[in-house]
């Protein structure tokens, strides 16, 4: 038995095709769970799989835009039949803004970024949570950002999307604290992952936010921000509900 008691457990992971969702999928893994992979990208999804499989760990994909609830419907279905349940689920998945000002934040920056960091997580939790609600257990664990936590390290779509997922985490935690259901957040700080950010050079977003952004300090490897989302998934985090953890080497402090 896992000394974190994922033996066996069923863990669906988004975003789990590179960066801190493949991190936490092959850490999930070697600790024993039964891992689905859920990822908007064929090749990188299929690669995380393998390098669990060959790891000696059990793992399948499904591919497709979690803002669809077609494929909302088969991640869940999918970890249901195949590994016998849904014990955890991890909110990892999402994009980066342009770093726009609110002014300069074309509707379709907006409408993208919230569907994707906001709307995708809500919808996959909601058709999640009927399955952990039977079987009076469950761990949700979103990645949230420090974006999440002040108004200087994103653009507009971006931090409104991460300050939406807090108010998420927190409700969960608070309508089904009595149901066995836990939700928690992490707040990455500054992390090696391929999001890279398409910034308008010279705009005013950019321009004002850059200087608070410098301050984040070292850079954090996707494996730290792994380990924060599987403790907070854990037996050891039994009594942790509704918390936003911050992985950002103090940049939150500051």
């Amino acid at each position: 038995m896992s000394s974190n008691g994922f033996e066996g457990r069923s863990v669906v992971v988004t975003g789990a095709g590179s960066g801190i969702g493949r991190a936490a999928a092959l850490r999930f893994a070697a600790e024993g769970a039964n891992v689905l992979v859920a990822d908007l990208n064929q090749e990188t999804a299929h690669e995380t799989v393998t390098a669990v499989r060959t790891a000696g760990g059990i793992a399948r994909a499904v591919v497709g835009d979690l803002s669809e609830q077609a494929v909302v419907d088969e991640i869940v279905a999918t970890a249901t039949s195949a590994y016998g349940g849904l014990d955890v689920l991890v909110n990892n998945a999402g994009i980066m803004d342009r770093m726009s000002a609110l002014a300069d934040t074309e509707d379709a920056e907006w409408e993208r970024v919230i569907r994707v960091n906001l709307t995708a997580p809500f919808m996959l939790t909601r058709a999640a949570l009927p399955h952990m609600l039977d079987r009076g257990r469950g761990a949700i664990v979103f990645t949230a950002s420090e974006a999440a936590l002040r108004g200087s390290a994103a653009g507009t779509a971006y931090t409104a999307a991460k300050h939406g997922i807090v108010g998420l985490t927190k409700s969960l935690a608070v309508m089904y604290r009595n149901n066995g259901i836990r939700a928690n957040a992490i707040a990455p700080g500054a992390t090696s992952t391929n999001i890279r950010v398409d910034a308008e050079a010279g705009a005013h977003g950019p321009s004002v936010v850059g200087p608070h952004v410098a301050l984040a300090g070292r850079v954090a490897d996707a494996s730290e921000q792994a380990a924060a989302i599987l403790f907070l998934a854990s037996d050891a985090a039994g009594n942790i509900n509704g918390t936003v953890l911050p992985v950002d080497n103090g940049w939150s402090a500051i």
